[in-house]
């Protein structure tokens, strides 16, 4: 089976399984709309199952908001971005990314029924391994399908503990009537541990096809569940062996990309830095295999010179452009200075693109113009972002417009499909867990563990990377698109906050637009006093969008439970979020 292709077997296995299905006296005919669990329980049909659990990842089945990149509940909600476009496109994000969410917004449900689409998935696979009789299924077919179905269980209530903390946990032992009887009156932590563990001890250090789950990833993520509760020292040690040991799905050592901005093209899909990723492909037939979660975020009305052509979602904000600013050594503000008027990054904001601009000249990290589109310059080998003219309001979302999922000219039509209703169908993996992610959230059990300069190494590591002029966005003449100064941290750390400061503000900017910002702010403890100073300052210049909003502490670190999911479960089984 090919890389880019694991997740789009699954309806040839659904035709191979119903061919297979039909041999079978005309007496005693199965409907051809429906699998028997006979067939199901076969080789063929676990594996089909199992493919299916996978193709969740994707999000397709909710389209834009259910997608666990979480542009929106990672990255808007974290001030990385506004939703963009204009007040009227999409209003269901409106009122969340202003912190007013009720609990009958579609968008949360979007990120509830998508999860737990993945567990019912996984929980149907494991009950049939459980049962299964026949005999072409050898013992460690039934490990390996059970490790593999367990790892994306975990990961799907790993996603759900942390959007919307106490939830029901329905696992393969129960019946239909009695999942919708489960209350959210436990944390379910303990549960993605068990599921992780047991992916960690039971699936291979490498696997046949790129995109499946191996031991290193699930050793990774169970690293990431114990760093949310704060167990740091068991985080520690599964880092430790992920940095030292860990390798690929195909066995190749995880480390960086020589190139920042290379992680992020398709053609480099399953790259060495990437620890787990969403499969996607295209021109298959259906747009429905290609990344369709950055599908509205692309440039407003780039016509034939830029990609896509809509929608104008996603755009990076003031706080995150500015935060790229640093000092004469290179070093980024830690202080927070960023946003005072003598740091803040030169922008066209109220200009038309006809009037005259010249971009920053000042110190900036070269990681802003791989993750921000600004105008004067180069946006990857289109043309150099024209301003205003591919904004679709200004002052309501800004003069940016996002950049790292976004693809090249020169794979147009190769690596995207435009088949359908834009040309932003791409071939792009959405990343779950990349390699500098494991190194910074390696560096915060460093810190944890007095080994602060461990800790300091790691993010040097990250920044060396940065740091390569090679990567940096050129001209046409091979000239830097920008002053880019960016240094290491040559001075031993010896506090520990000054540390957890330069490392949380180092995931700012090496992870921006991938969804992490809001997740950490909330683990971190700092998400009320953070993102009201980012409303602040983002709304008094974006007044119709963000103007006045506000985050509530002991309230706004999850969303509420979806009304319609308390409807069917009743107010006295599923309780409803403090505040909401």
């Amino acid at each position: 089976m090919s890389n880019k292709l694991l997740l789009i077997a699954l309806a040839a296995f659904a035709i191979n399984l119903l061919i297979s299905a039909c041999k079978k006296s005309f007496l005693d005919v199965t409907p051809t709309s429906a699998l028997t669990e006979e067939v199901l329980s076969s080789k063929k049909g676990l594996d089909g199952l199992l493919i299916g659990c996978y193709s969740v990842l994707t999000g397709r089945d909710q389209l834009f908001y259910s997608g666990f990149g979480n542009w929106v509940h990672g990255s808007i909600l974290g001030g990385e971005a506004n939703k963009g476009t204009n007040g009227g496109d999409q209003a269901v994000v409106n009122p969340v990314q202003r912190f007013e969410t009720l609990p009958n917004n579609d968008l949360p449900a979007q990120k509830w029924r998508i999860c737990y689409e993945g567990v019912a998935r996984c929980n149907t696979l494991l009950r049939l391994v459980g049962s299964t009789t026949d005999p072409n299924v050898k013992p460690e077919d039934k490990t390996n399908l059970m490790a593999e179905a367990r790892f994306l269980r975990g990961f799907y209530y790993f996603e759900l503990r942390r959007t919307f903390g106490f939830v029901p946990y329905v696992d393969e032992s129960m019946t239909a009537e009695q999942a919708v009887s489960v209350p959210n009156d436990r944390d379910i932590y303990p549960f993605i541990e068990a599921d992780f563990t047991y992916a960690k001890d039971n699936l291979p250090a490498t696997q046949s096809a790129a995109g499946r789950a191996n031991s290193w990833a699930a050793k990774a993520f169970l690293a990431k569940v114990h760093l949310y509760q704060g167990h740091y020292a068991e985080a520690k040690a599964l880092f430790d062996d992920v940095i030292a040991n860990g390798q690929t799905a195909n066995g190749q050592k995880y480390d960086l990309m020589e190139k920042y901005a290379d992680f992020f093209k398709a053609e480099n899909d399953n790259n060495k830095e990437s620890v787990f990723a969403a499969q996607t492909a295209v021109n298959t037939g259906s747009t429905a295999n290609a990344n369709g979660e950055h599908v509205l975020n692309f440039p407003y009305n780039s016509g034939s010179d830029g990609p896509a052509g809509c929608c104008g979602f996603f755009q990076p904000s003031f706080d995150l452009a500015n935060s790229f600013r640093t000092d004469a050594n290179g070093l980024p503000l830690l202080d927070g200075s960023y946003n005072n008027p003598a740091n803040e990054v030169k922008s066209d904001w109220g200009l038309k693109s006809a009037d005259p601009f010249t971009p920053d000249a000042g110190n900036l990290d070269p990681r802003l113009d791989h993750s921000v589109g600004r105008r004067g310059i180069p946006y990857l080998d289109w043309i150099d972002h024209p301003g205003d003219n591919w904004i679709r309001d200004q002052a309501y979302a800004g003069p940016y417009s996002p950049k790292k999922f976004v693809f090249y000219k020169a794979t147009q039509n190769t690596l995207t499909d435009g088949s359908s209703w834009t040309r932003g169908w791409t071939a792009i993996n959405q990343p779950l867990m990349r390699f500098a992610d494991v190194l910074l959230m390696a560096a915060e059990c460093e810190v944890e563990a007095g080994t602060l300069e461990k800790a300091r190494e790691y993010v040097n590591r990250v920044r060396a990377r940065a740091a390569n002029p090679a990567s940096w966005v050129k001209r046409s003449d091979g000239s830097n698109a920008a002053n880019y100064v960016i240094g290491l941290y040559n001075t031993p750390w010896t506090d520990k906050t000054a540390a957890n400061t330069a490392i949380r503000l180092e995931r700012k900017l090496e992870l921006s637009g991938e969804g992490h910002r809001f997740y950490d702010l909330v683990r971190w403890g700092v998400a009320a006093p953070v993102l009201n100073a980012y409303l602040s300052f983002e709304g008094a210049r974006l007044t119709n969008a963000l103007g006045g909003a506000h985050f509530t502490a002991g309230k706004n670190e999850v969303y509420p439970i979806p009304q319609a999911q308390i409807d069917i479960q009743g107010a006295d089984v599923l309780h409803q979020n403090n505040g909401y």
